[in-house]
């Protein structure tokens, strides 16, 4: 069984459905996992969230997601699904999450998240040594604060999206995978039994 890490879709369910081709899926035995950001920005929110319940994917739940359901722009069937969603998932090796971890927090406090620091969880970019985060990522802050990933000190690699300036992150603690499908990136998949990284094309406005 592989693990498919996918970031940030944002509505474009052609480019998942061709990434999902891309990287030979095969339901029921491969694991779709999307870092949160399943809708919002693209042309076919709702049916990428078909296909994800469809294939029974594991996301966790990003901030535009969030935004989705606090709108109340989910139908109901969609709606419970999503709020079925943790913000954070814990694996043997592997921690998935939208934005990052804050530095002092440690593999018990991510399952019992306050909302605030879900906040934290699906929001952040740059911090500084106590977790602070600057009053904007753009233009980068500079000193003190830095990429989250700069003081995560945890002993799991880290797999995240939510930074489509960034592009693709590959680091020894984490995997960044947001590289702007949606602003005519790529949508990108990570295979973590391989170690391989798959791409596709990215949504192109017309």
């Amino acid at each position: 069984m592989r693990r498919i890490f996918v970031g940030d879709i944002q509505g474009c369910r052609e480019q998942l459905e061709q990434l999902l081709s891309a990287v030979g899926f095969v339901a029921g035995t491969d694991r779709l996992i999307p870092v949160g950001d399943l809708v919002n920005k693209g042309p076919d929110s709702e049916g990428v969230l078909d296909l994800a319940i469809k294939l029974n994917a594991e996301p966790v739940l990003g901030n535009h997601d969030l935004s989705w359901l606090a709108k109340g722009r989910a139908s109901k069937r969609h709606e419970s699904w999503l709020r079925a969603q943790p913000i954070v998932r814990v694996f043997d090796d592997l921690i998935a999450v939208h934005a990052g971890l804050h530095p002092t927090w440690d593999e018990a406090k991510l399952g019992n998240l306050t909302e605030e620091e879900i906040h934290y969880a699906v929001n952040v970019r740059y911090c500084d040594a106590t977790g602070k985060q600057p009053k904007s990522d753009w233009p980068p802050p500079g000193p003190p604060f830095q990429p989250w990933d700069e003081f995560y000190k945890g002993a799991k690699r880290v797999v995240f999206g939510h930074w489509a300036r960034r592009r693709l992150v590959q680091r020894p603690n984490c995997i960044g995978l947001d590289t702007g499908c949606v602003y005519g990136g790529e949508l990108t998949a990570w295979i973590a039994e391989e170690d391989r990284i798959v791409q596709v094309p990215g949504w192109q406005q017309s």
